[in-house]
């Protein structure tokens, strides 16, 4: 993500390491932090929930009760108040900064957010939303992305109504990490979670026949619902729909096969279940920024 001119034009470069830019609103901080030197085990913590969004180069994050991870530039992290970060810069340089935003949102507007999906986004079996388990590491897909870049023109921005235009694009932030952080724990618990939650039951019925032709009626009687509330609420509590999830879980197993070289390219979309290899060239590339055989060539070149 490249940072608009308006910061650049307000920033002071005091410090090397972890050179702080912050704009402050009524109940929620944007902070920018540049690093243009190695350095080790620096620590960071913040006093509410924060949202660290990398932006360029590399970090290795150590928190309490993990292992450490490489933190790489499109993905994101929400940790909880007073987390203690610590943190490497292992290619920072003065020509090559690295560069991360953090987001602080204050818990009373994040409960009242969710306050109002449950009144109006319910969730499959009855369950509520509620905070997620903190420390959620994951990719920021297109919507949260195009948010936080949204964000960052309008923390820079100097106009009347930055208090109103934040606000708005907080509360979809808030609603799409929720649905992000959902749609994680269904795929890596679907197995265990399928015998008593029907949309892990979907999800691991749709793994196991990516090959088929699978349709929305067919997943609607899986889940014992209507086809109408079946799309709706799977929407509700993924963010996406279940056409969109389909084509990502057959892109994912796409991406496996086309690191192994055993596979030909006609091979994979087929057994991933696209019909034509026009529309799966399309899908692959929409979803990985590659065409199918950049992105064999490229990983296979790699591990040559």
């Amino acid at each position: 993500m490249q940072l608009p001119d308006s910061f650049y034009a307000s920033r002071r470069l005091i410090d090397l390491v972890e050179n702080q830019t912050s704009y402050e609103l009524t109940d929620s901080a944007l902070h920018i932090f540049e690093t243009h030197a190695k350095a080790e085990r620096v620590e960071l913590r913040f006093g509410t929930p924060v949202l660290a969004s990398m932006f360029k180069g590399k970090k290795i994050m150590h928190l309490r009760n993990r292992n450490s991870f490489d933190f790489l530039p499109g993905e994101s992290l929400i940790l909880p108040a007073n987390e203690l970060m610590c943190i490497d810069f292992p290619e920072a340089r003065r020509d090559n900064p690295t560069q991360c935003l953090a987001m602080e949102i204050a818990e009373d507007r994040i409960q009242n957010v969710i306050q109002v999906m449950n009144e109006k986004m319910t969730k499959a079996d009855g369950a509520e939303w509620c905070l997620m388990d903190y420390n959620f590491h994951f990719t920021n897909d297109p919507g949260i992305y195009q948010i936080l870049r949204r964000l960052v023109y309008l923390y820079t921005e100097n106009h009347p109504s930055k208090d109103f235009f934040v606000s708005n694009m907080l509360h979809e932030l808030v609603v799409r990490i929720l649905q992000a952080n959902s749609r994680k724990t269904y795929q890596n618990q679907a197995k265990k979670l399928s015998g008593s939650h029907r949309f892990a039951f979907v999800v691991q019925y749709i793994r196991e026949n990516l090959g088929a032709n699978i349709t929305i009626e067919e997943l609607s009687e899986k889940a014992c619902m209507s086809k109408s509330n079946f799309h709706k609420v799977f929407r509700n509590e993924f963010g996406i729909s279940p056409v969109d999830f389909i084509n990502n879980e057959r892109i994912l197993r796409a991406s496996q096969m086309l690191q192994d070289s055993r596979y030909c390219i006609t091979e994979i979309f087929l057994t991933c279940g696209f019909k034509n290899r026009s529309y799966f060239n399309r899908m692959f590339k929409r979803l990985r920024g590659m065409s199918p055989k950049t992105y064999q060539d490229r990983f296979l070149h790699t591990n040559a």
